[in-house]
Formats: C-alpha cells, structure tokens, sequence
C-alpha cells in the first residue's frame, strides 16, 4: 500500500479500507434546481480535468450522483405539475357554466 501525508502530517496508507475515503460534505436535499445542477457541472469538470486521487475522483463521482437524485427530483416533480396541467380540462373551451 502506498503512503501518503494527510493534512496534518501523519503518514496514512491509501486504497483499500484501511485508507480513508476522500470526505466530501453531504448534499443538502433541499437545494434548488439551478443549484444542484451548477454544483453537478462544476462535478464533472473536476472530474473531466483529472488530477485527482482515485479515493478523491470516487468522493467526487458520489456527490454528483447525489446532485443527480436531486436534479432528478425537481424535473420529476415539474413533470407531474404539467402533466396535471394538462390533465385539467381548459374553462376557455369548456364555455361559461350557465349555457
């Protein structure tokens, strides 16, 4: 196993589980659409731009799975608010009530 410095100077080995995984904070499930979506993109291009750890590159590739759900459930939820819409019969064609 390879060793590797952490932040403070202790020697720790990398890979396997005696390594520690990359922390990435959390998603915040209540993040808007527009939000989750830029912190995907900005996901990607670390990920795109490499340079990062293998435990690092995994850490990422989670959280933009997570952002992902999140994305997916704003754009599942305007799904199901158009296809109400839609499925709502239109008072315009319908014609007033009293004819």
């Amino acid at each position: 196993m390879a060793k590797a410095k952490t932040d403070d100077g202790v020697d720790a080995e990398q890979g396997g589980a005696a390594g520690a995984p990359a922390q990435v904070p959390p998603v915040d499930s209540t993040l808007g659409y527009e939000q989750a979506r830029d912190e995907l993109i900005e996901v990607v291009r670390s990920l795109e731009a490499g340079g990062t750890t293998l435990e690092e590159s995994l850490a990422l590739w989670e959280r933009g799975e997570a952002l992902a759900k999140v994305c997916r459930r704003w754009l599942d939820g305007a799904r199901a608010r158009l296809d109400a819409a839609l499925a709502e019969p239109d008072e315009a064609e319908a014609g007033p009530a009293g004819d």
